[in-house]
C-alpha cells in the first residue's frame, strides 16, 4: 500500500483544502493520473499517483489537509481489471431504434459562452441557463452577463421576491485575497493620481498591423503588450515606483517584474510576467496568453504568481470607467486601465472626437512622491499616444538630431 500526502507547496503555505476528486473511491488508477485537485492560499494543484493500482480516499472533498497529511493510499498489489474487448456491431443489423430526443446540454457554459463570460458566470455564480446569448449561434458574452447582473428580475426563469439564502465556505485563495487587500489598506499611505490617455495612434497601429502581427508570431496584438512596454520603460525612469519598502530600507529593482491581474474562475490571481522589459511584444502578448490561459484552467504555480514588482490591472474588460486599483504588496504601485470611451477633446481650437482611457496609478506616498507618481503616469501616457517611442524609450526625431 502507498500512501500519497500533501506535499509542500511553498514557503509559509501549511494547509490546503482538497478541493475535488477526479477519480472515484475504489478506482483503478495509472501512475501519474491525476487524483484530485487541492488549493492553497495562492494557487490550485493536483496530485497524482505514483504507482498503478486501487484508489482509496483517505480524506473526503473541502477537507482542509496540513502539508504532510495522508491524502489517498494506493494498493500497487492488487490485479488490474481485465480489459474488455469490443465486438464490432455486423454489417447487416437490424434496423436502429428512433434516436432520442436530444436532451438539453448540461453544461452550457463549456460550449455556448465565450471565456470570458464564462470567468464572469462562474465568478459570480449565475446560471447560464437564465441568460439568453447574442453572440453567433446563441453564443453567450460578456455584454449578456454583465446585462442579466444590472437586471436580475428580468432574467428568465428567474423566481421574482426570492428571499432565499446560502452560505459557502470561503476558499483558500478568497481568504488570502480578503486578507491582503486590507492589509494593503491598512499597511500603506496609499493615494491615486489620474490621467487620460487618447488611444487613437494604438489603435491605428493594431487596425494597420494586427493581420501581419498574427500572421508573423502566431499571437494577437492586443493592448496588454503596449501598456507594459510602455509601464517598463517609465519604471527604469521612476525607480521609485518600481520599488518597495523592506523593513527599514528601500529595495529597488533593477528589472521589471510585471504582475497581471487576472479574475479567474475562483477569483482574482497575478501572475506575474519576468523580466518584461526584455521582451518583445510578441513575446508579451505571447506570455499575456499564457498565464491568462493558466488562470482560467486553475494551473498557475506558486512560482508564477510571485516576486512581481509593479501590477497592471484592466477593469475596462468589464465595462469599469474609472477606479482606485488597490496596491498588491509589498509593490508599492499598481495602473489600473479602464474602459476605452469615445469622447469629444478639444484640440487645437477643435472639438474632435477621440477614442478616450481613464488610467489610475494607486501608489504607497511612503516610498512615492507626488512628483514621481505624477512624472511616472505621465509618461506612460506620453509613450500610449505616441508608440513609436516604445522601440527607443524616446521620440525618434530627438533621437535622429541627437537631441
Amino acid at each position: 500500500m502507498i500512501d500519497i500526502k500533501v506535499p509542500p507547496v511553498g514557503e509559509s503555505i501549511n494547509e490546503v483544502t482538497l478541493v475535488k476528486w477526479l477519480k472515484p473511491d475504489g478506482a483503478w488508477v495509472e501512475r501519474d493520473e491525476v487524483l484530485c485537485e487541492l488549493e492553497s492560499e495562492k494557487a490550485t494543484f493536483e496530485l497524482n499517483a505514483e504507482q498503478a493500482g486501487l484508489l482509496k480516499h483517505q480524506a473526503q472533498e473541502g477537507a482542509t489537509l496540513l502539508i504532510g497529511d495522508l491524502a489517498c493510499s494506493i494498493d500497487e498489489t492488487a490485479p488490474a481489471p481485465e480489459k474488455k474487448e469490443t465486438v464490432p456491431a455486423p454489417v447487416s443489423a437490424p434496423a436502429a431504434a428512433p434516436a432520442p430526443a436530444p436532451q438539453p446540454n448540461t453544461t452550457p457554459v463549456e460550449t455556448n459562452a465565450t471565456p470570458l463570460a464564462k470567468a464572469i458566470l462562474e465568478d459570480k455564480k449565475v446560471n447560464p441557463a437564465n441568460i439568453q446569448g447574442s453572440g453567433p449561434m446563441g453564443k453567450i458574452t460578456r455584454n449578456d452577463v454583465l446585462a442579466a447582473l444590472e437586471k436580475p428580475g428580468t432574467q428568465p426563469g428567474k423566481t421574482l421576491f426570492s428571499r432565499e439564502q446560502r452560505r459557502e465556505k470561503m476558499s483558500n485563495l478568497r481568504k488570502t485575497v480578503s486578507r491582503r487587500l486590507v492589509e494593503a489598506k491598512n499597511s500603506t499611505a496609499m493615494l491615486t493620481t489620474f490621467n487620460e490617455v487618447d488611444m487613437s495612434a494604438i489603435m491605428e497601429l493594431r487596425s494597420k498591423y494586427k493581420d501581419a502581427f498574427k500572421e508573423k508570431h502566431g499571437v494577437g496584438l492586443g493592448f496588454m503588450s503596449f501598456f507594459t512596454k510602455a509601464c517598463c520603460i517609465a519604471l527604469q525612469e521612476w525607480k521609485a515606483v518600481n520599488a518597495y519598502i523592506d523593513g527599514e530600507e528601500i529595495l529597488y529593482h533593477d528589472y521589471c517584474d510585471i504582475s497581471i491581474a487576472v479574475s479567474a474562475p475562483k477569483g482574482l490571481v497575478v501572475p506575474v510576467i519576468r523580466n518584461a522589459e526584455s521582451l518583445s511584444m510578441a513575446e508579451i502578448e505571447a506570455k499575456v496568453g499564457e498565464l491568462a490561459a493558466k488562470a482560467r484552467d486553475n494551473k498557475l504555480s506558486i512560482e508564477e504568481m510571485t516576486g512581481g514588482t509593479f501590477t497592471i490591472t484592466n477593469g475596462g474588460v468589464f465595462g469599469s470607467l474609472m477606479s482606485t486599483p488597490i496596491i498588491n504588496i509589498p509593490q508599492s504601485a499598481i495602473l489600473g486601465m479602464h474602459k476605452i470611451q469615445e469622447r469629444p477633446m478639444a484640440i487645437n481650437g477643435q472639438v474632435v472626437i477621440r477614442p478616450m482611457m481613464y488610467l489610475a496609478l494607486s501608489y504607497d506616498h511612503r516610498i512615492i512622491d507626488g512628483r514621481e507618481s505624477v512624472g511616472f503616469l505621465v509618461r506612460v501616457k506620453e509613450l500610449l499616444e505616441n508608440p513609436l517611442q516604445l522601440l527607443a524609450a524616446q521620440d525618434p526625431a530627438k533621437l535622429l538630431l541627437e537631441l
